[in-house]
């Protein structure tokens, strides 16, 4: 896990709940669809940020990417209502047609929030936004197929799931996993069947 701080202190330095909370971020189990791996953190939103990235693969075929940040300011932040923030973005195929559903977005942003409720990610002040990206081929490239994705970009202030909690991440990473199944297309694992752990760092850790 990429941790950086801007004075670059000694490892002692790292707030103890910054520690629990990647930590947690770490121990989120994905569906085995899901490569998961560690990435570089942005380095100028927040004194403290760790990182990972995702590819959900099918048959051999990679049909959806993603990741998600964990940011933490020990100072505290008004637009965050918090100290931590998790940033995510999931990038997936869709059906060409459903480019047109004037309701696409609106269920996109849905998929995010039924996921965090499902998962018993504690939240407030969620925003994002949702995209849809059609390409079309002309000229030469006439004959290729049109393709179609969907893009969700979202962030949201975790929340102790009691008063004098601590700070669980694991949920949020796992609700973020869910998202990037949903859009891209994967049926939900019926109940009572186990998800095994994503295989992170199996195309090697970033650095």
């Amino acid at each position: 896990m990429v941790v950086r701080h801007e004075a670059s202190p000694g490892p002692g330095a790292v707030p103890a709940e910054f520690r629990d909370a990647v930590a947690s971020l770490r121990s989120a189990t994905l569906r085995p669809e899901v490569f998961c791996e560690e990435m570089p953190a942005p380095q100028r939103i927040a004194p403290y940020a760790a990182a990972l990235s995702a590819d959900v693969t099918v048959d051999d075929t990679d049909v959806g990417t993603g990741r998600i940040i964990l940011l933490h300011d020990p100072a505290g932040n008004d637009a965050w209502e918090g100290t931590f923030r998790c940033v995510a973005y999931v990038r997936c195929d869709i059906e060409l047609d459903l480019v047109a559903d004037p309701l696409l977005a609106q269920v996109g942003w849905t998929w995010l929030t039924e996921a965090l409720d499902a998962h018993g990610a504690d939240y407030v002040a969620e925003s994002g936004t949702v995209t849809r990206v059609a390409t079309e081929s002309f000229g030469g490239m006439v004959e290729d197929a049109g393709s179609a994705q969907i893009e969700i970009r979202a962030s949201w202030t975790p929340a102790p799931r009691a008063a004098g909690g601590g700070l669980d991440i694991t949920p949020h990473v796992e609700a973020w996993g869910e998202l990037l199944c949903t859009a891209a297309g994967l049926e939900p694992v019926p109940e009572g069947v186990a998800v095994m752990p994503s295989r992170r760092g199996q195309r090697g850790t970033a650095g």
